[in-house]
C-alpha cells in the first residue's frame, strides 16, 4: 500500500488542528506571460519585475524593483502587479532557480519582464506564505517538472499543475508573520554584520600606511616616528616542507572569507589527489599565498591557518612563517591592500594563466612591507583587530544560527 500524505505539520501554533487541504495553484492564481517590449522601451517609466528581483534576498517592493519599462495605458493595465500576487522565474539556466516565487507586497503596482510569470491573485490566500511553502518544502516538484537542455523552464501550463498544501487562512497569516519576524531578525544583524566588516574595513584604510606615505593616518597613543620598509624575506621563511610521512591528510583550500579551510567542508568535495605526500605540510599560525585572482581579490588572497593543528596545500601556494613579525600585525597587514602594489609589480611582466598570477616565489619574497619600528606598536594594532575580529565572528554565528532555524522551522511547519 502507497503511504497517505501527510496532512499535518509536525510544528503548529496552540490553537490549530484542522487537517490542510490540498490546492491546484490553478485555484489560487491565473498565470500569465511578462512584457517583451522594443530595447529602446526599457530604463524609464513605471518599474518592471525581472528576474533578478525575485531571486533577491530583499522582499519584492515597488522602491526595491531595478528595471523599468515605457508601454502604452491599455499595455500597462494587462501586466499589472499588484500585493497580493506571485511572481515566478520562467527560465533559468540554473534549475534551483526556475520557478522561484515571490510575493509581491507593496500598494503600488509594478510592471513584469517576459522572463517572468505572474500569478494573479483571484481568491483568499496569504502570498508570503504560498512563496515559503513553494520554495522550501514544494521545490521538487517545481524541479522535476522544469523541462529544458541548456536552460530549464516552466511553463504556465506547469505552474497550474502545482499542489501544495494549505491551512485556513488565518493560520496562513499566522506562519507567514512569524517566518517574516525572522526575516527581520537575519536582516538585522546582516546589516549589523555589514557593518562591523565596512569598520574594520575603514580602520585597516587608516590604520596602515597608504602608498607613498610613511606613517599611518591613525594611531594608537605613545606611539610616534616613520614605519620602516622591510622585505618579506627579512621577516619570514619560506616553508616548503612536504608531506612525505603523511602526517597530515587534511586538504585545505584558501577561501577569501573563511581563509584555510577544510577542502570538503568548503566544496562538499575534495579537490586534491588522493595521495597527499606531495603536498605542502602546513602547521597551525603559518601563512599561505594563494595566487588565484577572482573578483573582489585581483591579487589573491594571504591567510594564516588557524582552524587546524595541521592540513596540506598543493605546491601551487606559497608557504611562510613570520620570524622578525609579529604574527597578528601580519594577519592583518595582508587584510589590507597595502600589499596590493608591491605584488601587482611582481605580476605586471607575466602573463595570467588558468586564474593565477605568475609570481614566484622569489618575487613575492622580494616585496616590501611597511611595519612598525617596534614589536610594541605592530602587538598594539594586532590585538585591536583580533578583539574587531572576534566581534565579527560572534555576528556573523548569530546570522548563520537565526538562518538555520528558519530553515529547520520552513521543514517544520509547512507540510
Amino acid at each position: 500500500m502507497s503511504e497517505k500524505p501527510k496532512l499535518k505539520p509536525k510544528i503548529r501554533f496552540k490553537g490549530y488542528t484542522d487537517t490542510w487541504g490540498q490546492r491546484k495553484l490553478s485555484s489560487l492564481v491565473e498565470f500569465s506571460n511578462g512584457i517583451n517590449a522594443p530595447k529602446e522601451r526599457y530604463g524609464k517609466g513605471r518599474k518592471m519585475i525581472s528576474v533578478m528581483d525575485i531571486l533577491t534576498k530583499e522582499s519584492l517592493e515597488y522602491p526595491n524593483i531595478i528595471s523599468a519599462v515605457e508601454v502604452d495605458e491599455i499595455t500597462e493595465q494587462k501586466y499589472k502587479v499588484e500585493s497580493g500576487d506571485l511572481i515566478f522565474v520562467r527560465s533559468s539556466e540554473v534549475v534551483s532557480e526556475v520557478g522561484w516565487a515571490k510575493a509581491y507586497c507593496d500598494n503600488e503596482y509594478a510592471l513584469f519582464s517576459g522572463f517572468t510569470i505572474r500569478g494573479k491573485k483571484k481568491t483568499e490566500f496569504d502570498n508570503y506564505f504560498t512563496e515559503l511553502s513553494l520554495n522550501s518544502i514544494n521545490r521538487v516538484q517545481i524541479e522535476s517538472k522544469a523541462g529544458g537542455s541548456t536552460r530549464y523552464n516552466v511553463s504556465q501550463s506547469i505552474l497550474n499543475d502545482i499542489s501544495i498544501l494549505q491551512p485556513a487562512y488565518e493560520e496562513q497569516t499566522v506562519i507567514a508573520n512569524f517566518i517574516r519576524a525572522l526575516d527581520n531578525a537575519i536582516a538585522l544583524h546582516q546589516r549589523k554584520l555589514d557593518e562591523l566588516r565596512e569598520l574594520k574595513k575603514g580602520y585597516l584604510q587608516q590604520m596602515f600606511p597608504q602608498a607613498g606615505e610613511r606613517v599611518p593616518r591613525m594611531r594608537f597613543a605613545g606611539f610616534s616616528g616613520e614605519w620602516q620598509e622591510r622585505r618579506l624575506g627579512e621577516v619570514a621563511e619560506r616553508v616548503i616542507r612536504k608531506n612525505l610521512n603523511l602526517e597530515s591528510t587534511l586538504p585545505l583550500t584558501i577561501s577569501a572569507q573563511f581563509g584555510l579551510i577544510d577542502q570538503n567542508e568548503f566544496f562538499d568535495k575534495q579537490i586534491a589527489s588522493k595521495d597527499v605526500s606531495g603536498y605542502f605540510l602546513i602547521r597551525n599560525g603559518e601563512f599561505a599565498y594563494n595566487k588565484s585572482y577572482s573578483n573582489g581579490y585581483p591579487w589573491g588572497v594571504i591567510k594564516r591557518l588557524d582552524r587546524y593543528t595541521l592540513g596540506v596545500l598543493s605546491t601551487l601556494y606559497i608557504v611562510f612563517t613570520p620570524v622578525a613579525v609579529e604574527s597578528e600585525f601580519l594577519l592583518q597587514y595582508y587584510e589590507s591592500s597595502c600589499w596590493h602594489k608591491e605584488v601587482s609589480v611582481c605580476a605586471a611582466e607575466g602573463a595570467r594563466n588558468h586564474g593565477l598570477l605568475n609570481i614566484t616565489p622569489s618575487d613575492f619574497f622580494d616585496t616590501v612591507l611597511s611595519l612598525p619600528t617596534t614589536r610594541e606598536e605592530q602587538i598594539v594594532i594586532g590585538n585591536f583587530f583580533r578583539n574587531l575580529d572576534k566581534r565579527i565572528t560572534i555576528q556573523f554565528e548569530i546570522m548563520e544560527q537565526l538562518k538555520e532555524l528558519k530553515a529547520a522551522y520552513l521543514q517544520n511547519m509547512f507540510v
